[in-house]
């Protein structure tokens, strides 16, 4: 779910971020969201339109939510080429960009059931939280969560071009033949951690 892409995490799609649907005059709305900017303990210090956030490397943030069917199959999914961050990469979570004022557990929900194109999802149960950096000025905090869809999804086509439930041991292996989104790869890993102690 890319977090740097997230605006599905407000309008986009499959990564959290922040990155744009295809179509222009969507992207330019996307980019004209207004974020929070947060400081390094995530306390609200101002807003930025989208777009001004991305390209000032200001810190924002965003929400990973890793989907799970009744089986415990993972949602797996990898973006279109068309994306313009990150194109063709998988990504294992579905999020986005949390929006000026709206809570990581509204923000969740919302980008949930966009990416996964369903309605009537349970609440997603926060997990954790942690500050994702690049290094090279790509900064958000991230809050990781965790929902059980058995709904039958339909993501959008425009931001989605394979996606499938996968079983967890499948995830790990395609682990190193996938080309996956970096921040979701770090969410995932600090998931597994987070889950190894119990």
């Amino acid at each position: 779910m890319s977090a740097d892409e997230g605006m599905s995490a407000g309008g986009e799609g499959v990564s959290a971020a922040g990155e744009g649907v295809s179509a222009a005059g969507a992207r330019s709305s996307a980019a004209d969201e207004i974020l929070d900017i947060v400081d390094d303990n995530d306390r609200v210090i101002g807003q930025s339109p989208r777009g001004e956030a991305y390209a000032r490397g200001l810190r924002h943030r965003c929400v990973f939510i890793q989907a799970r069917d009744a089986a415990g199959r993972i949602f797996v999914h990898r973006r279109t080429p068309t994306k313009l961050v990150f194109p063709s990469l998988y990504d294992m979570f579905v999020g986005g960009v949390v929006g000026a004022g709206e809570t990581y557990d509204t923000a969740a929900l919302r980008e949930a059931e966009e990416e996964l194109g369903v309605t009537g999802l349970p609440l997603p149960r926060y997990l954790f939280k942690f500050l994702y950096d690049n290094g090279a000025g790509r900064t958000w905090w991230s809050a990781v969560y965790e929902v059980r869809c058995d709904l039958p999804v339909r993501p959008q086509a425009e931001e989605v071009a394979w996606h499938d439930f996968l079983p967890e041991d499948e995830v790990r292996r395609r682990l190193g033949d996938w080309e996956w989104v970096p921040d979701g790869l770090a969410a995932y890993e600090r998931l597994t951690a987070f889950r190894s102690r119990g």
